[in-house]
């Protein structure tokens, strides 16, 4: 089958589409990431144009091509201590400093979110640091929480299972040797690492609740696809899921001080993360 172009029309049906339900932002520069990313799923449904897959995405009462669009159009772009000093500034000074706090607590609490947990590196990452810092975690009651748009990703993520490229791309090996199995020519994550993470399928920009707040989130390297007034809701959004005493830890590159003033920047090093102010 000959692949056409997408068209002026057809890009901007997909775009605003697209926005829809991921809440990704495509510019008219993005046309060719539409055909790439798009190109499978249209020979899998068997239609022959990007407009005829799109009226046929919408009109599936399943949603099954709406989820295999957001498959095909997101991102899923991780490794483990992706940007090391995120982690040195959990294992150095978030979580002893919230483990002082808690001191009279038994088990001491500890929940933490990684808001676009992908594959699940990032959260997986998390737990090996706590458990490297701990050693034993009979003290505590830790829940990591991973969400993620795709289900695909999420998928992955709950299996804990990874192949050799995904392990060797910033996971120490000292680390690879203790928390993880050999299973075939991939490595799973030893059941006591993978006890400590849940993972959900969820969309950042549709309303969320939780029933306890969170002391740390990860919401890295996210906001950069949306729109200003979608990267406010987010945040606005996440705002109200974390603890009075809780940080919001984002991309290194990003910022939301001028977004977001109710966010108070913080640095420790090299690393900037975001509290909440307090109410005047």
């Amino acid at each position: 089958m000959t692949f056409q172009a997408i068209t002026r029309d057809e890009f901007a049906a997909w775009s605003r589409y697209i926005h829809e339900i991921s809440g990704i932002y495509l510019d008219d520069s993005k046309g060719y990431l539409v055909e790439t990313r798009l190109k499978g799923l249209l020979l899998e449904s068997g239609t022959r144009t990007l407009s005829e897959l799109f009226y046929k995405t919408r009109s599936d009462q399943t949603n099954t091509l709406r989820r295999k669009v957001v498959e095909a159009i997101t991102t899923n772009e991780t490794s483990f201590f992706r940007d090391a000093a995120p982690f040195d500034l959990l294992g150095h000074k978030l979580i002893p400093e919230l483990i002082d706090r808690r001191t009279g607590n038994k088990p001491i609490p500890i929940r933490i979110w990684s808001a676009a947990c992908s594959t699940g590196q990032e959260a997986y990452s998390t737990a090996m640091i706590l458990k490297e810092l701990l050693a034993n975690l009979s003290g505590f009651d830790i829940q990591i929480l991973g969400t993620d748009i795709s289900n695909k990703a999420v998928a992955q993520a709950s299996y804990g299972e990874y192949t050799r490229l995904e392990l060797e791309r910033g996971l120490p090996q000292e680390m690879l040797l203790r928390h993880f199995t050999v299973q075939g020519d991939k490595r799973k994550i030893r059941d006591e690492i993978r006890a400590l993470a849940t993972f959900r399928t969820m969309n950042l920009l549709e309303p969320f609740a939780f029933s306890s707040r969170f002391d740390i989130v990860f919401c890295r390297n996210v906001a950069i696809y949306f729109k200003d007034e979608d990267k406010i809701r987010m945040f606005q959004n996440i705002g109200k899921c974390i603890a009075k005493d809780g940080c919001l830890i984002i991309g290194a590159t990003e910022s939301i001080s001028a977004l977001c003033p109710e966010y108070e920047p913080k640095r420790y090093m090299r690393t900037v993360f975001y509290q909440l102010r307090e109410p005047s």
